[in-house]
């Protein structure tokens, strides 16, 4: 157990009854790793938010990590900071902000941050750049603005902004912002460029009325991005994107009884062996969806429920991210939560709490398959018993807000428990080798 965060938790907060407190939380879910544990409980030291955890190589082959932070998700503190490891995750540098507001200040928030490195090592960071105009949520309307480091992190440009197409979901008033979250890194997925799918929020002004007054139920797309010059290390401004589903090809998938609200969000992608790629996206319909696209992203077919094999049963999984990683030799694991959002005494509205257990399946590849990954059965993977923790009233989640790394053999994977604690978990191949994925 490489626990390089516990000595922290017991020196930051005052009485001994707290420290023991904040150990018992942190170990809730047996990670191997502690990046971050925040100074506070109740929010005064603006940290107690941590979510969106993207670990990733550095060029200088050092992790590095960039998440976003505030005292609760969403406040106007959000930003993004930035932290590095030097010697394989086991201990991490305190985290600097590298956009947004720098607590106490607030305002002009910066949300969502993702990484890409270039070949000539160059770190790009992209964002959701919030002006103070409000559409759908305060931190999903913003600019894409991003900065750069030459130097591994040391450094950063100033902050520029990319203009994004513009979307027939979008408000009507080009001075309103799209509603727009990434979610995981963009990997070099197409043609050797950097590709990633995102959720756009339909604005308020041309979506229609949500059936129930909750944010599951607030409609979304699916569209995907391609940086097309990024290995030319331009300005920020002068980064070229190919813009695909869009408009009336975006990925859409009904809210259970109303066909018209489509809710579907947060595609992860993964290449097949050949060469087509594979999206899973999570829904309020109680499974994950997923659609293929044959051509390298630019078009994507309709979205179907994922099952653990054709004509199979379908995965359980609420409204909440369901990652889709690969890890080599034609495999695959999926993390969700092996339920469809009823759970305990909790129903599909209850997301800060019924977000939990985590479970993996093993997926291969099959060819001639209608749904071309096939699954095994669920394995309980780690829970944090649904303790509630962090500002506020807290919350109970273990929503994989997650990232994946894979160095030296060591398949570690990055989450935040209860969007409190920044974790690392290792995957081990012991671990998954009762795991049994149906042949076709």
């Amino acid at each position: 157990m490489l626990l390089c965060g516990a000595f922290i938790a017991g020196m930051v907060f005052g009485s001994p009854y707290m420290a023991r407190n904040i150990q018992e939380e942190l170990h809730r879910t047996k990670p191997d790793y502690v990046v971050y544990v925040p100074r506070s409980m109740d929010g005064s030291t603006f940290d107690t938010g941590n979510e969106h955890f993207l670990v990733f190589d550095g060029p200088d082959g050092k992790l590095k990590a960039v998440w976003t932070q505030s005292t609760f998700e969403g406040q106007p503190d959000q930003r993004i900071v930035f932290s590095e490891s030097p010697d394989e995750g086991r201990t991490w540098t305190p985290p600097r902000v590298i956009a947004g507001p720098v607590p106490s200040a607030k305002g002009n928030m910066a949300s969502w941050g993702f990484p890409m490195v270039t070949k000539s090592g160059r770190i790009y960071v992209i964002y959701n750049k919030h002006i103070g105009v409000n559409d759908v949520f305060t931190h999903t309307t913003g600019l894409m603005a991003g900065i750069y480091s030459d130097d591994g992190g040391k450094t950063w440009s100033s902050e520029q902004i990319i203009p994004m197409r513009r979307s027939k979901w979008d408000h009507p008033d080009k001075n309103i912002p799209a509603n727009w979250i990434v979610w995981q890194k963009p990997e070099r997925l197409s043609e050797g460029k950097y590709f990633v799918g995102f959720t756009r929020w339909v604005s308020s002004a041309v979506r229609h009325p949500p059936p129930v007054n909750h944010w599951t139920a607030c409609e979304s797309v699916v569209e995907f991005m391609r940086f097309e010059n990024l290995d030319e290390d331009p300005e920020v401004k002068d980064i070229r994107i190919s813009w695909y589903a869009c408009d009336d090809a975006a990925l859409r998938v009904g809210f259970p009884g109303h066909p018209e609200v489509s809710v579907v969000q947060e595609p992860s992608i993964v290449s097949l062996p050949d060469g087509r790629l594979f999206a899973v996206m999570r829904t309020a319909r109680g499974s994950p969806y997923y659609s293929v696209s044959k051509d390298q992203g630019r078009t994507w077919s309709q979205p179907d429920v994922l099952r653990y094999r054709d004509d199979g049963e379908p995965l359980l999984h609420p409204c909440s991210p369901c990652p889709i990683y690969a890890i080599g030799g034609g495999k695959y694991i999926i993390l969700f939560h092996n339920h469809d959002g009823h759970f305990q005494n909790f129903g599909p509205f209850d997301t800060l709490y019924h977000r939990r257990p985590i479970y993996i399946a093993l997926g291969e590849y099959r060819q001639g398959a209608r749904q071309p990954i096939w699954f095994s059965q669920p394995k309980f993977f780690m829970d944090n018993d649904g303790v509630p923790l962090g500002y506020g009233k807290g919350r109970a989640d273990l929503a994989m807000y997650s990232s994946l790394t894979i160095r030296h053999g060591n398949i570690v994977l990055w989450y935040p428990d209860r969007k409190f604690f920044l974790l690392g978990k290792r995957i081990t191949p012991e671990f998954l080798s009762d795991l049994r994925v149906p042949e076709g």
